[in-house]
């Protein structure tokens, strides 16, 4: 059961991310008409796939360091590590800086493209560890 858990975190992940970033914040902004109303909950949305990113990432970072080392696990267990790392960045240093350009009238376009990338960069690394997790032992790279 241990062995199949990685690929179930990996695809809760990635499914998450897909599920909140491209479905149900573009779809908060289009039904809730005002960036002022639709702002503050996508800002929240993104805040708790932040912290389920660094849970998930910790988790499989436990999960798959138990086995052998290998150039292929080395190569997971980075992208766990950059994807943990986006959504710590994310989350501390690109949030805030939306906030304070929403209030002082700073270059918000800019940081929500920086969000943006960080998200997608997110998402790439769980699509990846998702793929390599649920690779099967005789499968190649």
């Amino acid at each position: 059961m241990l062995q199949r858990l990685p690929v179930m975190l990996a695809a809760l992940w990635w499914g998450g991310i897909s599920a909140l970033s491209f479905l149900a914040v573009p779809l908060l902004f289009a039904k809730l008409g005002s960036p002022a109303v639709a702002g503050p909950v996508a800002a929240q949305i993104f805040s708790l796939q932040c912290w389920a990113g660094i849970v998930i990432g910790g988790l499989l970072l436990v999960l798959l360091k138990r086995g052998q080392p290998t150039p292929e696990a080395f190569t997971t267990l980075g992208l766990v590590c950059l994807a943990m790392l986006l959504a710590l960045v994310q989350e501390f240093g690109v949030a805030q800086k939306i906030v304070t350009a929403r209030a002082s009238g700073g270059n918000l376009k800019l940081w929500h493209g920086v969000g943006s990338l960080m998200v997608l960069g997110q998402w790439l690394c769980a699509g990846a560890i998702l793929w390599r997790s649920s690779r099967q032992p005789s499968d190649t790279l």
